[in-house]
């Protein structure tokens, strides 16, 4: 069979974009070496609906032992009894869990899409908020905090089935205790989606979700540093107290809904050769080097976040708690849209985002998000911010100057250098 190099050509041309550029999207990560060969493997070829031990095709002894063993890993990662690890990504996990818990038309309530929540959280273009009634609470206008009362007063007056927390740009740690009274007020499940937060999450170093949520569901990339995917989670196995009910109509322990609603409910076949590169990540998200790793992501974003506090940049809720950071560009007199674009020219790759009560459009904004989960599996320290901001801030003062563009992409490439990416591949 000819070798199609075009594909592998373009391959090689992403590698070294990722090689020689400084990586700021937050929900972006390097995987190991060994978790990127485990998605390249046989068990692409294998066909696996259903779940261990209880397949809808023969052949499946194999995959049942990966399966079960990324399953058992991550209940030891979170100290948990329940795992789904079938997901294709976060949003998939969201729409299956919401799918087994809610019937269409029921209330949600999230944080808002502009606010810094997330697409999957009842935004009108979704399909959570397109099947569910959708409503929000939002953050506070004076420090960028998660408005609790707002959430409580929407909840009593709403009653939402579902309140969800979590969010894809918001900086700060969470009081899963706080939502989890409201909900018991009003009867509605807690939902924490920690697909951000996760490895942070996963080591202690964030407030864990578990004993105050009903359910929580996560991406396997962004700070757990594995392949894409999803996952769902509970700390224990439960009869729901709401009187859900599966298609036949007889009560059912949580676990046997939420697995139904996976599949057969929103996916066919599993990505058997995707699971076992999961596998592979929990598996290093056990050991003490991960722990490590997790340390210097939050000592990176702090020293990252004070770096740009130091050039007058508004950083939204003042600072950070995990890997990410959200800043309102405005008093620098450039949009989101602007500065994604002229850093790229400069090999420095980070997106637009929203900030609260923006005066921008989505497709605008007036704020931009850096992550640094990617950086900090690169080798970066907190010494090496003081770089990287300083490059970030002279690119956007000189947004206009193809000249010092180039300049100051010729002196992130040289940086780069010294954080090799995949030796091994040459």
């Amino acid at each position: 069979m000819q070798r199609d190099t075009l594909v592998f050509d373009l391959i090689k041309q992403e590698l070294e974009r990722q090689r020689r550029g400084i990586e700021l999207i937050a929900s972006e990560n390097f995987t190991s070496l060994q978790v990127m060969q485990a998605m390249g493997n046989v068990m692409t070829n294998k066909y696996a609906e259903g779940y261990p031990g209880r397949r809808y095709y023969g052949g499946c002894e194999i995959v049942d032992q990966t399966e079960q063993l990324a399953i058992d890993r991550l209940k030891e990662i979170f100290n948990i009894e329940y795992a789904n690890v079938q997901p294709h990504s976060g949003a998939q996990a969201n729409a299956a869990l919401m799918l087994a818990i809610l019937q269409p038309g029921d209330a949600i309530l999230g944080l808002d899409l502009s606010m810094g929540g997330h697409l999957t959280h009842g935004s009108a273009v979704n399909f959570s908020g397109k099947l569910y009634q959708p409503h929000f609470y939002g953050v506070k206008r004076e420090d960028g905090l998660v408005d609790y009362e707002m959430l409580e007063e929407k909840a009593r007056t709403v009653k939402p089935k579902l309140i969800i927390c979590g969010a894809s740009a918001y900086s700060r740690d969470w009081d899963y205790a706080r939502i989890r009274k409201v909900a018991d007020e009003v009867g509605a499940f807690v939902m924490a989606d920690i697909a951000h937060p996760a490895g942070l999450i996963a080591k202690g170093l964030l407030s864990s979700p578990f004993e105050h949520c009903h359910f929580v569901t996560s991406t396997t990339h962004k700070t757990l540093r594995g392949p894409r995917g999803g996952v769902i989670m509970m700390k224990k196995d439960w009869e729901n107290p709401f009187g859900l009910k599966d298609v036949k109509g007889n009560l059912r322990l949580m676990s046997n809904l939420i697995d139904m609603a996976v599949f057969p409910g929103t996916q066919g076949g599993p990505l058997e050769h995707v699971i076992a590169a999961k596998a592979i990540a929990f598996g290093e998200i056990l050991t003490d080097e991960f722990l490590t790793y997790q340390q210097q992501v939050q000592k990176n974003a702090q020293a990252m976040a004070q770096a740009f506090t130091n050039r007058g940049y508004q950083i939204i809720s003042g600072g950070t708690d995990n890997h990410l950071m959200l800043i309102d560009l405005r008093n620098k007199n450039i949009s989101g849209k602007k500065a994604e674009q002229v850093l790229g020219h400069a090999d420095i790759t980070a997106n637009k985002n929203m900030v609260p009560y923006d005066d921008k459009s989505a497709f605008v904004t007036s704020g931009i998000r850096f992550g640094v989960a990617a950086i900090t599996t690169r080798g970066m320290m907190e010494d090496h911010m003081e770089f990287v901001v300083n490059a970030i801030d002279t690119t956007l003062m000189s947004a206009d100057d193809e000249n010092k563009l180039k300049e100051i992409k010729k002196q992130v490439n040289e940086f780069m250098s010294q954080f090799v990416l995949y030796p091994e591949m040459g």
